[in-house]
């Protein structure tokens, strides 16, 4: 049943994520910590969230700006292996205490970077990817502080979804390596992420038909519905 119930939230995640570029770990991490335990699930989730960009990047390969995810990933690797090597010197219960925290903490921040106006430019990824990346090292989901500056540079559809991704799965594979390394990602931990990862995979293929019926502005005002402007004084 706990099964059912992961693959059932997957797909959905990976449909949202699929049109929208996030919102794929935040669904999904409940489900996952009370079937695994919150320290089973990080890299659980780490495997799940490479398959949803990696499904991303395949859906709208072609629409990639290239330079903007290496300008990203330069600075977003390194600050991912410094995030989860902090990561596994924590003990369960303040990583349960920084998800909640976090999860709660998102909601402000993300309106105030999209309501700050930001034009971003290569140098802004750059420091976006640093700081996201050690972040989402510690946490698991980064998405909706990530993508008003994605969106700032000028990106929108499927060259958002899947220059996002990209950059994701940069950040999302070193993760995954260092877990790997400290023998925080077993054979029988990747396999479930693995599991996981087929129902959010097959959900981006889903969002596909939705986001290829969108219009540009239309994209843009989606955005910006989900992620609402500060009230001005």
């Amino acid at each position: 049943m706990e099964w059912i119930i992961v693959l059932a939230v997957g797909l959905v995640a990976g449909t949202l994520g699929g049109i929208v570029g996030f919102g794929t770990s935040i669904m999904l991490m409940p489900p996952l910590v009370i079937a695994f335990g919150p320290r089973e699930a990080v890299p659980i989730m780490a495997i799940t969230a490479l398959m949803a960009n990696a499904s991303r990047v395949a859906v709208w390969w072609r629409e990639v700006d290239w330079k903007a995810c290496a300008v990203y990933s330069a600075t977003g690797v390194p600050g991912a292996a410094l995030g989860a090597t902090t990561l596994l010197q924590l003990p369960a219960r303040p990583i349960e205490l920084a998800l909640g925290v976090f999860f709660l903490a998102m909601i402000p921040v993300r309106r105030w970077v999209q309501g700050s106006g930001i034009k971003a430019k290569l140098w802004h990824l750059a420091v976006v990817g640093a700081v996201i990346g050690f972040l989402t090292g510690i946490v698991v989901s980064t998405g909706p502080i990530n993508t008003p500056f994605f969106l700032a540079y000028g990106l929108t559809k499927g060259a958002f979804l899947s220059t996002e991704a990209m950059g994701s799965i940069m950040v999302s594979g070193t993760k995954a390596i260092v877990f790997n390394r400290f023998g925080a990602l077993p054979w029988e931990t990747f396999s479930k992420g693995l599991i996981v990862g087929t129902s959010v995979f097959a959900g981006s293929f889903v969002a596909k038909r939705f986001v290829l019926r969108i219009e540009p502005a239309q994209f843009r005002l989606l955005m910006e519905a989900l992620m609402p402007r500060r009230a001005s004084p």
